[in-house]
């Protein structure tokens, strides 16, 4: 059997115990991998092992492809029709509603985000998506096209059959409801890897699954390494379709691996460098409410976050003075504390990466306002920091740089901002703060960016599509626009009269 993960939480956000097997998660089974080696999971508040998990393999994704197919086949896809699809789905809804604190728990305890933040945000909007994705599961549907009366024509929406998805670690749960909602609500059969280093909601989803009846190899979930499970998953000539979540530079990779293999349907949901701009008759304390929360939300471990500020030339020294008291403000330290508001990043790779950008921008001559070094000895956590009199070349200005590390950059006008806003290789996001809606409507739309906010930052929604221009990705999560992710179209032309 599977290593079972124990362990008893008492803080004041949560107390309880949780135990559950640590497998892989394949044809509706908790098993070994096929190496029998395992992953330490670690929690990121002090770098200790919380638990080691399955690692599977190459040959592992080919076992989990079987199941998954067969699957497909037998009492899945067209042999399921949507309405028991959208059961199924609710009831995984309920379920995670009925553990929501649970799961809570999980991300913080190997994510190191918030207690509060994952109840509020990644919980509840990861159970508010599985339910708008049950309830298009039977509203899946095509057109009959007019062409002549000697015809019929009309076209289907059919799945694709075994798709595999990639998901990340900065929102772990949330990413993995964005993946699983549209593709099982359109009848696939999912092969899916969690990140290495959060996979312990992953893997409780996995029982919620069981529970709540979906028949066994519709979902599976593989805990393993990106350069050989999600290699493996990638080049498989029998995954037809790729989700992918996460760097740019990865996402290239499976590009080329779709290219190299069976040109499989390809998804990318990838990185940013987010400008938030805001203009001399922005409300100001909301303004800088609002930037503190874009980019210092999730320790800065967001693809969308506003890493670039803009402010207008009018307002700058005041801002600055606001948003960096702001930052000052905000509690780094344990995730289960209920005034914390950042806890640790969640690794230590990742605190190193973040450390180097810090000390980039140092050398290359930013100014630190506030923050610019690590908080503590123990653990992973950063302070949140503000870097001002940057250059537009400066790698802190141009690179993700994925933690709590901001940019004030003065401007003068529209046509300067939108310049230097545009002056990136992403586009996934913006943000325009003004109390002129003629401005806010016009930089909105001449940003090249997938989503553009107004007066507010990292607003999501199950209904409305996410999704980056340039090189932040191909495709769109959320809305009815994912479900197209998932679905081949196909025309059907029935003679009725025509002779030959």
């Amino acid at each position: 059997m599977p290593n079972v993960f124990t362990h008893e939480f008492n803080a004041p956000a949560f107390k309880g115990k949780v135990s559950f097997d640590t497998g892989l998660f394949i044809n509706g089974q908790f098993v070994h991998g096929s190496n029998d080696t395992t992953i330490d999971v670690i929690n990121p508040t002090h770098g200790k092992v919380i638990t080691s998990v399955a690692e599977a393999t190459p040959k592992d994704v080919d076992i989990a492809v079987d199941a998954a197919q067969k699957a497909f086949d037998t009492v899945w896809g067209l042999n399921t029709p949507g309405s028991q699809r959208s059961i199924l789905l609710n009831k995984l809804a309920n379920l995670m509603e009925k553990h929501a604190d649970e799961l809570a728990a999980l991300e913080a305890l190997d994510n190191g985000k918030t207690f509060n933040w994952a109840r509020n945000a990644d919980v509840a909007g990861s159970i508010d998506c599985i339910r708008y994705y049950a309830g298009w599961a039977d509203k899946v549907v095509g057109q009959v096209q007019e062409t002549t009366e000697a015809k019929l024509t009309y076209s289907r929406h059919e799945p694709i059959g075994v798709v595999g998805q990639i998901i990340p670690w900065n929102f772990p749960l949330l990413m993995m409801a964005w993946k699983l909602g549209p593709a099982l609500a359109t009848g696939n059969a999912i092969v899916l890897k969690p990140s290495e280093f959060t996979p312990l909601t992953a893997i409780r989803m996995c029982h919620l699954i069981n529970e709540a009846g979906f028949p066994p190899g519709v979902v599976n979930v593989l805990t393993g390494y990106g350069n050989t499970v999600g290699d493996a998953i990638s080049h498989h000539m029998q995954i037809d379709k790729v989700a992918f979540t996460g760097s740019t530079l990865v996402g290239r990779k499976i590009l080329e691996a779709s290219g190299k293999s069976n040109l499989k349907n390809v998804t990318l949901e990838l990185g940013g460098k987010s400008p938030n701009i805001i203009f001399d008759d922005a409300d100001l304390d909301q303004a800088v409410n609002w930037a503190a929360f874009g980019i210092f939300w999730n320790h800065g471990q967001t693809c969308c976050a506003g890493s670039r500020i803009f402010v207008q030339e009018g307002i700058y020294d005041e801002f600055l003075k606001r948003f960096t008291e702001k930052a000052r403000s905000l509690k780094v330290g344990d995730p289960f504390a209920p005034d914390t508001w950042q806890g640790p990043q969640v690794s230590e790779i990742q605190f190193n990466r973040i450390m180097s950008y810090i000390q980039s921008g140092k050398e290359a001559g930013a100014t630190v306002e506030v923050g610019g070094e690590r908080l503590g000895t123990e653990g992973y956590f950063i302070k949140p920091t503000i870097f001002t009199n940057t250059s537009p070349t400066m790698k802190i200005v141009q690179e993700e740089i994925f933690g709590p590390v901001g940019v004030v950059i003065k401007f003068k006008d529209e046509e300067d901002v939108i310049r230097q806003a545009n002056d990136t290789v992403y586009g996934l996001a913006a943000a325009v703060f003004t109390q002129n809606l003629n401005r806010a409507i016009k930089t909105a739309h001449k940003l090249k960016a997938g989503t553009a906010w107004v007066n507010c930052v990292n607003q999501l929604h199950s209904g409305v599509p996410f999704g980056g221009f340039k090189q932040s990705g191909i495709g769109r999560e959320l809305g009815e626009y994912a479900l197209h992710n998932y679905t081949n179209v196909k025309s059907v032309h029935i003679n009725l009269g025509i002779k030959m």
